[in-house]
């Protein structure tokens, strides 16, 4: 592709997030893009038992995604979780069937960091506990002090199965165009 070989990935790193109204398309950086149906991929809540498929949990419906590199890290337990859940009520009015919270944890954890942060009725914990969801999505990054392959920060508007908006973290973990006040619907 033309883009790769005229802007670096340095260049693309301090822009200020990479989304469909960047110059750069993310198809160039990533395999997932707007206009791409989600995988059928299980994921898990509260419990291993509980799966919760993606594709099906998606179908028919307008649901917000997004995903935090771990549970209980400062970031994500003070910013980026919080944000959503303050916005729950707001957001589901615009049209937001489900708001739904995705990281490469146990399902066990994704409940307990739930409850420590108020999501009920508000934010679904989802557990992607060996990353398959990351790695479909081909949003994997290793970061090798929170335990090795963990999800980038990342969030999506998921109409109907179809990703019609995506916003991805330049580095993966930051923590500015994935929050709850820039998601795009």
């Amino acid at each position: 592709m033309i883009v790769k070989s005229l802007v670096s990935r340095k260049a693309l790193q301090k822009l200020n997030c990479i989304n469909k109204n960047s110059l750069v398309q993310l198809s160039a950086l990533m395999s997932v893009k707007v206009g791409d149906s989600v995988p059928a991929v299980d994921l898990f809540e509260d419990n291993p038992t509980n799966k919760v498929n993606l594709a099906e949990l998606a179908k028919g419906k307008k649901i917000i995604m997004f995903a935090v590199p771990g549970a209980f890290t400062p970031g994500c337990s003070k910013t980026h979780l919080p944000g959503y859940v303050k916005r729950a009520d707001e957001l589901k009015s615009q049209g937001i069937s489900e708001i739904v919270c995705v990281s490469v944890n146990d399902p066990f954890v994704m409940g307990a960091w739930g409850k420590d942060q108020n999501t009920q009725g508000k934010v679904r914990m989802l557990a992607d506990p060996s990353a398959e969801l990351a790695k479909k999505l081909d949003l994997a990054l290793n970061i090798a002090p929170l335990g090795g392959v963990r999800s980038k920060r990342y969030s999506m508007v998921i109409e109907d199965g179809k990703i019609t908006s995506l916003q991805v973290e330049p580095d993966g973990t930051g923590l500015s165009c994935s929050l709850a006040e820039a998601v795009k619907l």
